[in-house]
């Protein structure tokens, strides 16, 4: 048995003063303060002093990091960009794919698989930390031609459910979130077949009018992709998708949080919007984060990295932005406490996109822990029970 013992916790719908988070094979077995339970004398006992204990961040939307592009990495160069990632707190992600020729999109996807399967396995790689990745989003190909930024459009395909299931084989069943345009032709058609799959399908990259927004959250798509970005712009009196996503509140929805990708006012209009419940933040990161200005490889895209700003032609490209960073931003861009901003990149993604186990402080979750500072910055990082 390990005990974690911090200054503060957030579950993170709660806050415990005083804490102690007993973890046993990898899974939390009790959350308690001291002036409630007694650590047992046979625990291992790691007293973080005046940190914040949170559930380890979850980045729904990522493309690399560390020099690394998901859709070309190999193994070991995935691994080095989970343990990248676990110095940002980031314990559990989802690779993103772009827009790239079918061929080169499907033999990512089962390179992404199979580190998907090893990290389910428990497949030990030394004692490095690393996060894990828990299934794939698919950012492409069924995107909006007007709204596709820099996805290259001859790989941009109208939706049919033939090209899905070709995707969804190459994944052997691990996407977990796609990202369409609902008012592309067939997208009807394909957005309740991907949910009935229990793919968590997100509106973007989208041209939509409000009511063919409408339709596709109708249809089963529960989820917006980087709002505001690669979307009709809102207008008082056609408020278009942005209409939908901002005003329907069966839905979650995300955002870049960076302070270039959004100005920061927008950042809060869109948490009032959304509210604490329905808001998740995410990165868009790409191979550049963490490392210096230069070119980068975004799949089959080169993008031109300089003063954290990240452009192809002169379009956004994705971010340098890391998790721990977009937490901080949220509560400066905003009103949100610390907790409120924890929550989403934590509980909010893992719910929105069906991750029962992460993303929360409970009995049962796996034992996915950050210790925080008071201003948001990541003093450790622990994944299924080891780290600290």
């Amino acid at each position: 048995m390990i005990v974690l013992c911090a200054e503060r916790l957030y579950t993170p719908q709660e806050e415990i003063w005083k804490p102690l988070l007993f973890i046993e094979d990898g899974f939390i077995s009790a959350v308690s303060s001291r002036a409630q339970a007694e650590i047992p004398t046979h625990a291992t006992v790691f007293d973080l002093g005046d940190a914040i204990l949170t559930p380890g961040f979850v980045d729904v939307h990522m493309h690399g990091g560390a020099g690394v592009d998901v859709m070309r990495a190999v193994a070991g160069e995935l691994r080095h960009l989970n343990k990248f990632l676990t110095t940002h707190g980031v314990t559990g992600y989802f690779p993103t794919t772009v827009a790239a020729p079918l061929d080169q999109t499907c033999q990512a996807l089962e390179r992404l698989a199979d580190a998907i399967e090893a990290g389910c396995a428990g497949t030990k790689t030394g004692d490095d930390v690393q996060a894990l990745p828990l299934g794939i989003h698919l950012e492409g190909p069924f995107l909006s031609h007007k709204r596709r930024g820099v996805h290259p459009p001859e790989y941009l395909v109208e939706p049919t459910l033939e090209i899905f299931s070709q995707l969804w084989q190459a994944a052997r069943g691990h996407v977990r979130m796609m990202t369409i345009a609902p008012e592309l032709p067939g997208a009807l058609d394909v957005i309740p077949e991907a949910a009935r799959r229990g793919v968590c399908v997100s509106i973007g990259h989208s041209d939509a009018t409000t009511d063919a927004a409408a339709a596709g959250v109708r249809a089963g798509a529960r989820h917006a992709t980087h709002v505001f970005n690669a979307m009709r712009p809102l207008d008082h009196r056609d408020p278009g998708i942005l209409g939908e996503v901002l005003t329907n509140g069966d839905i979650t929805a995300d955002i870049i949080a960076d302070g270039i990708h959004l100005a920061p006012e927008i950042v809060k209009l869109f948490l009032l919007a959304k509210g604490i419940e329905h808001s998740v933040l995410i990165t868009d990161a790409i191979a550049a984060t963490g490392m210096p200005d230069g070119t980068y490889q975004l799949g089959p895209i080169e993008v031109e990295v300089k003063d954290g700003k990240c452009t192809k032609d002169g379009k956004l490209a994705g971010s340098v932005l890391t998790m721990d960073r977009a937490i901080r931003n949220a509560t400066k861009f905003s009103d949100w406490s610390l907790r409120e901003a924890v929550r989403a990149a934590t509980f909010n993604p893992a719910q929105a996109a069906g991750l029962r186990s992460q993303g929360k402080l409970a009995v049962g979750a796996e034992a996915n822990v950050v210790a925080l500072d008071s201003n948001g910055e990541v003093r450790k990082t622990m994944v299924r029970g080891r780290g600290f």
